[in-house]
């Protein structure tokens, strides 16, 4: 049967059913075409240097969470980038922040087999330039579909006639020691966190992390595990804490041992969600404004004027904190390719989205939940105010968080709220970053909102912030009302 990766191959990485549509012959094919788009060139401009067994050849590495369809699809993508003669290094069961580390420290190209928080049938594939650089569909990711899609429906290439050595490399103490050099957590008070890890890569990571591993002091935490063990079919709820229900055994086990925090990981443990004593779910725009501040200061402590990206999701408290406390705060659009291009392009030394995915340029502009949640574990554990309140104070405003709506046509139920908005409001301010955003941030009532279509489904997805709870409600009911108007049918447009 025909594969088509146009349905596999997505935006930002690749991600599909397997091995309907991640079999490993697709892997091997996409590992060839791999290493012919991405590894060999970087390694003629000389920005990477070889990590594998042969010296001096081009290298990459590849880790892998814990599903079970992941070590054969590994096995497959190492031997079509051996394949074009490049050397691999399996770095084995790792997060996604732990690929980036590797790749990091080592200067060379990554993959990382997951599908984050998907179910058990997915597994995927997220790729990266050497130092951790993105790679997606406008930096690679289309030619590397374009020509492992050649490769699937005639051949794959010969080998080359040295063809490249496989190698294996244990990175977690050394990832772990990093994350620990980045913060300063000397000074923390006792504090006890639940930490659900959701049966993904955070079993493996927050012990490394966040216990007494070889070389790292003990920190005065005392952690309450939840769903440590390594379960790609994460039996116990789906690593995915962006949904609530998935946050339920947290918060519960979080008032239940009077804890003064607790932390959620997602499949791949690259997203860190934060709830407070009282087993409320903090914003993640709440904790960028936290950790956004803590970088800020440690840069204007050194002399160096700060840059934060938050994408256009994350609550105007952001930028407005960040801005008063001397800081240059850039708006971009949702997704991960984009916002690590703008912290590379303006050197930043944090940013922030609103599905808690934290950036760091300590960590080759990246994103890594584990450092996120040090940071946090920071500004709690050295001032004397419980989570809640020290969150209060970076959510000053209301969000209706994203909400999806399936329409036969974006375009038309976009247009269709423009005209309603622009009519009723002549003031309001209109821009096309990413979808529509529609603001009343400068007048009074204030509030704004953003539609965006989605690449894949025929959804619309809204979000609302407003200055209080009954604003927001009202402006999130009436888009809405307007977005899911039912279409006429032929019948109905007949006079």
């Amino acid at each position: 049967m025909a594969i088509d990766l146009s349905s596999l191959v997505k935006a930002y990485d690749v991600r599909g059913v397997v091995p309907d549509q991640l079999s490993p012959a697709v892997a091997e094919a996409l590992g060839a075409a791999f290493a012919r788009v991405v590894v060999l060139p970087d390694a003629e401009t000389g920005t990477e240097a070889g990590s594998g067994a042969g010296a001096g050849r081009p290298g990459m590495v590849i880790g892998r969470d814990m599903r079970d369809s992941g070590p054969g699809l590994v096995d497959a993508f190492a031997r079509g980038v051996t394949s074009a003669g490049v050397d691999v290094t399996l770095i084995g069961l790792c997060s996604t922040d732990g690929l980036y580390y590797a790749s990091g420290s080592l200067d060379v190209p990554g993959a990382m087999f997951t599908a984050s928080h998907n179910p058990a049938r997915y597994n995927g594939i997220k790729l990266c330039r050497s130092a951790a650089r993105p790679v997606g569909q406008d930096t690679g990711l289309a030619q590397v579909r374009e020509l492992a899609q050649g490769y699937l429906d005639n051949a794959l290439p010969a080998p080359v006639a040295v063809p490249g050595q496989v190698s294996e490399r244990d990175v977690l103490g050394e990832y772990a020691g990093f994350l620990r050099s980045l913060v300063d957590l000397s000074g923390v008070r006792p504090l006890k966190v639940v930490v659900d890890a959701g049966n993904g890569m955070g079993g493996l990571t927050v012990p490394a992390v966040l216990g007494e591993a070889a070389g790292l002091a003990g920190l005065p935490l005392e952690v309450v595990p939840l769903f440590f063990e390594l379960d790609g079919t994460f039996p116990n709820h789906e690593a995915n804490p962006l949904e609530p229900a998935n946050l339920i055994d947290l918060q519960a086990a979080v008032v239940a041992n009077e804890a003064d925090l607790g932390l959620a990981f997602d499949g791949d443990a690259d997203r860190c969600f934060v709830v407070d004593e009282r087993g409320g779910a903090v914003s993640p725009s709440a904790v960028t404004a936290l950790v956004g501040l803590a970088e800020v200061s440690k840069e204007l402590e050194a002399g160096r004027a700060p840059t934060v990206i938050h994408n256009l999701i994350t609550s105007r408290a952001v930028p407005d904190l960040l801005s008063a406390a001397g800081a240059e705060t850039v708006r971009t659009r949702v997704g991960h390719s984009f916002i690590k291009a703008q912290m590379a392009e303006h050197g930043a030394v944090f940013g922030g989205e609103h599905s808690a995915h934290y950036y760091f340029r300590d960590f080759w502009f990246a994103d890594t939940g584990m450092l996120a949640a040090l940071h946090v574990l920071a500004a709690l554990g050295t001032q004397e105010h419980s989570m809640s309140e020290l969150a209060e104070m970076f959510e000053p405003y209301v969000g209706s968080g994203e909400i999806n709506s399936t329409v036969p046509d974006a375009a038309v139920a976009t247009e269709r709220v423009l005209d309603a908005y622009r009519a009723a409001y002549p003031g309001i301010v209109v821009d096309t970053l990413d979808g529509v955003t529609v603001s009343h941030w400068e007048s009074h009532p204030q509030w704004w909102f953003n539609l965006r279509a989605s690449n894949t489904e025929p959804l619309l997805r809204l979000n609302v912030e407003a200055a209080d709870e009954d604003i927001m409600e009202k402006v999130r009911d009436d888009v809405l009302s307007l977005v899911r108007e039912p279409v006429p049918t032929e019948e109905e447009e007949t006079p």
